[in-house]
């Protein structure tokens, strides 16, 4: 590549490449020159590449027989088979896969579900457990019938097996 060819962006160059080829429309073509008349660094690239192009042209081609394109054709569809081969084998695989991510997604689905209503629901035997001592000991408080002397019983700490508020259990 030359100097001056590097100094070119690429799209400018892929512009010259397709105004050769004849691919672009007329105003377009009108617009590439009018820049190769004001810009010698485009129209020294044009020449390069018109030059180039003239080389192509002049390279003889080499014939083809039927035999080379049969192996290519065979060549092609062995590389076909291979690959539809290829992508069956797999298929199972990624069934499986997706099987398994379906179910990871229900599980996990199924158990934010789970905890999210038991932390949005509050316990219906969290008060019961809290009152378990008094219903424990229901019978004897009926058979007190007054609370003042239930506290003047704490007060004066006669029931043993409760500990004292202030002191650590």
């Amino acid at each position: 590549m030359s100097e001056s060819s590097a100094n070119l962006e690429p799209e400018v160059q892929e512009l010259l490449v397709a105004y050769l080829d004849g691919e672009l429309d007329a105003e377009t073509a009108r617009s590439v020159e009018e820049r190769l008349a004001s810009d010698p660094a485009l129209r020294t690239e044009m020449q390069r590449l018109d030059r180039a192009w003239h080389m192509l042209d002049a390279l003889e081609t080499e014939p083809v027989d039927e035999q080379f394109t049969r192996t290519t054709l065979e060549m092609t569809i062995a590389a076909a088979q291979e690959e539809l081969q290829q992508e069956q084998a797999e298929r199972p695989r990624r069934r499986l896969r997706r099987a398994l991510l379906l179910c990871a997604a229900a599980a996990t689905a199924a158990l934010g579900g789970f905890f999210g209503v038991r932390l949005a629901l509050p316990d219906p035997n969290r008060q019961l457990l809290e009152d378990l001592p008094v219903i424990e000991n229901l019978e004897q408080y009926r058979a007190v019938g007054d609370i003042e002397f239930l506290r003047t019983l704490h007060q004066e700490r006669l029931f043993a097996d409760e500990p004292d508020e202030g002191a650590a259990p």
